[in-house]
């Protein structure tokens, strides 16, 4: 009876090792959804935090909290006509549990993306409809003018996005809640011409600074000349009231410079 029992333990705690091996527990962030033996999917999904066997059929998980899609080297034009040499950004979006099912059995499969171990539902159905709304949103904008515009340019994007899943009846399956746009290089010749204006510009405020400098200076000469005149007349007035003091008998000194070449009457 004791071996009996023992053998019936050992039954048991294979049969839960075996069981537990078996299983598939859902994470945080994901939904699973059990395919068939028959390769039917079932359309309830599993939520996270259950366990799922996997002896019978097979459990598929999907990652629907934060999906991060890069959309790189995208060559949108300008309203200048210019071409964009690179634009880069990403979109970050979630998936309605409670539409994973449908998600899945209903849209075409390459809609859909990878990861190591998650199916990323609806991944590049969205970088495509961002590749769209960026073309669309850049076309606003000229391209030395896009950086500045950042901010607004993020923002009309994810507004064109929202507007494409709506029409596409799927704004309340997929929400988009950042786009980051994280390059925006303009044409190697529009930087150059950008480059050679901004040369141009102060070449022309330093000679605007020389002409000013040189019309002061012409000024300044003109004032002295000017005042050249002026000055030997009032040097005569000086003297003339000096002989005026001396005839008058009120002046008994005078300072005579040492290069005095005029004639001095001493009585």
């Amino acid at each position: 009876m004791h071996n009996t029992q023992r053998l019936s333990l050992t039954l048991s705690a294979i049969a839960m090792s075996l069981a537990l091996s078996a299983c598939t527990r859902i994470e945080t962030g994901e939904v699973g959804l059990r395919i068939n033996f028959d390769k039917t999917t079932d359309p309830t999904e599993r939520l996270p935090g259950t366990f799922n066997q996997t002896l019978i059929g097979d459990i598929i998980t999907f990652k629907i909290q934060d999906v991060a899609v890069a959309v790189d080297n995208m060559t949108p034009l300008a309203s200048d006509n210019s071409t964009i040499k690179d634009f880069d950004m990403t979109v970050v979006y979630n998936i309605n549990p409670a539409a994973v099912s449908e998600l899945w059995t209903t849209k075409n499969k390459t809609f859909h993306g990878m990861s190591d171990k998650d199916i990323l539902l609806m991944q590049n159905y969205v970088a495509l409809s961002a590749r769209n709304a960026a073309y669309k949103v850049a076309r606003e904008y000229e391209s030395l003018k896009m950086a500045d515009n950042r901010p607004i340019i993020e923002q009309k994007i994810r507004e064109n996005i929202i507007k494409t899943l709506t029409e596409e009846k799927l704004a309340e399956k997929i929400t988009v809640s950042q786009i980051q746009v994280r390059a925006i290089t303009p044409a190697d010749i529009i930087v150059a011409s950008a480059n050679e204006l901004v040369r141009a510009q102060n070449e022309l405020k330093t000679k605007e600074v020389e002409v000013q400098t040189a019309k002061k200076e012409a000024e300044r000469i003109a004032a002295l000349n000017a005042n050249a005149g002026a000055i030997g007349y009032m040097n005569a007035m000086a003297n003339l009231k000096i002989a005026e003091g001396v005839a008058a008998g009120k002046v008994n000194t005078i300072v005579v410079p040492y290069d005095f070449k005029g004639i001095v009457n001493a009585k």
